[in-house]
Order: C-alpha cells, then structure tokens, then sequence
C-alpha cells in the first residue's frame, strides 16, 4: 500500500513540475525522501488583493492519502476569510467532505488558489475577516492588498488601484473566477489527462472514476492534458484493468 501511494504521489509531483501552464508547484520538503511532507506554492490571482504575491503552502499526505484528504494550510500569513490568519488552517470543502480519491495535490492546490478570488465570508474560518468583508468591503481590500504586499511579495500599488475600481473590472474578476473554477473542475474530473482520451473509455460504457483509475494504473502519461494516440498495448492494459482482468 505505502509502495502505491508513493508512486501516485511521485506521479503527481512530477505532473506539476512539468506543468509550466497552471504556474502551481510542489516538491517535497528536504532531501525528498519522505513524499508525505511537501511545499506548495501558487501565484495570487489577477484583480484580487493578492495579485502578484507568492503564497507557500504547507502539505501534509496520510498513510491512507489519496482516500483521505491532504492535510494543508497557508505558511504565509493571509487575509482571507477562509483562512485563519493566525495559524493558516483553511476552510474548504475539497480539503474535507468534498475529497475525492480522483483529486490530486495539484487539483487541491487550484482549488485553494481559485479560493483567493471567490471568499466566502458566510463560512469563515476567520470571524474577524469575515465581519471585514462583509461591513466594510474596501477596508478588506485594503488590509488583504497590504498583507500580500508584506507576507507574499505582491508589488505596492497605488491608492485606489486593485479589484474594486469600477463595474468593469468587477465583471473581469468574475469571467476570471469562473473560468479558474472550470479549470480547477476540469482538472479534478479527468486529473489531468486529455478529456478526448478519457471520453474515449467513458463512451464504451465504463465509469469516468474507474477510467481515470485505470489510466493511472498503468501509468499513461499526461502529457501535460494534450491529446495524443495511445499504443495498441497501453489499450489493452486499459481495457483489461476496466474489465477487472489482473
């Protein structure tokens, strides 16, 4: 069991670090040996206060990952309703109920980052971030922006230069958070593989969950979600994994 984790976690390390795309990483924490221990990071999303910042995040993997959770919260201090700005646990429900054996690091990681531009202040993990938002919107802005600039490394901007400048910027950072959302869907239902691909198996009356499983059995490259023609072999190894062959 510990043996397959491993392999599924170097699987997975190895597909952010080749993902030059989604600008996610991860990489174990010291010399590497222990796969359970990683850093991630990601890039604070566009027309948010966290624009331009670095935020780290500690990732910790169970004996029993990936049927359990990643265990992660923020090691850079943040101001975020969903995220204690003391300790930088998170509320989030990829991390606990809405966990799913197909999810990855990379999936969790995106989700969190698509969490910076949709705050849900009426299901707070900082009570006192939260009566911010919703009191007093700009004032958030404000103290988040200053945050990101001193924890994160976001640039300083100028006094009324950020998210809340007019309707139209608003309409942008909507279109942006839903399409980080569709991409952060995306990439936990088909982790990471070519939908085309996966749709291929799916159309023949098979699961997607046990077609997602199979391709990561036998070890089909992701090939950064790019579509390409699978071997006659790679098939077979499919097929016979879906039909419960040994």
């Amino acid at each position: 069991m510990t043996s397959n984790r491993n392999r599924r976690i170097a699987k997975e390390i190895v597909d952010i670090q080749s993902d030059s795309l989604s600008n996610i990483q991860a990489s174990p924490v010291g010399n590497g040996e222990d796969l359970t221990h990683l850093k991630g990071s990601f890039k604070g999303p566009p027309g948010t206060p966290y624009e331009g910042g670095t935020f780290q995040i500690d990732v910790r993997l169970a004996s029993d990952y990936p049927f359990k959770p990643p265990i992660m919260k923020f090691d850079t201090k943040i101001w975020h309703p969903n995220v204690s700005s003391q300790t930088g646990a998170i509320c989030l429900d990829t991390l606990s109920t809405g966990w799913s054996p197909v999810l990855t690091v990379k999936s969790a990681l995106l989700s969190l980052q698509s969490l910076l531009s949709t705050p849900e202040p009426k299901d707070p993990q900082d009570a006192e971030v939260a009566g911010m938002l919703i009191r007093n919107p700009k004032e958030f802005e404000r103290v988040a922006q200053e945050w990101s600039v001193k924890y994160a490394g976001a640039p300083k901007r100028e006094r009324g230069e950020g998210s809340g400048g007019s309707a139209t910027q608003t309409k942008k950072q909507q279109e942006k958070r839903s399409k980080a959302d569709e991409e952060a869907e995306r990439v936990a239902k088909y982790h990471g593989y070519n939908q085309n691909m996966i749709d291929g198996f799916v159309f023949m009356g098979f699961d997607l969950e046990r077609v997602v499983a199979a391709f990561e059995f036998v070890g089909i490259d992701h090939n950064d979600g790019e579509e390409y023609a699978l071997e006659e072999a790679y098939i077979g190894d499919i097929t016979a994994r879906l039909l419960g062959e040994p």
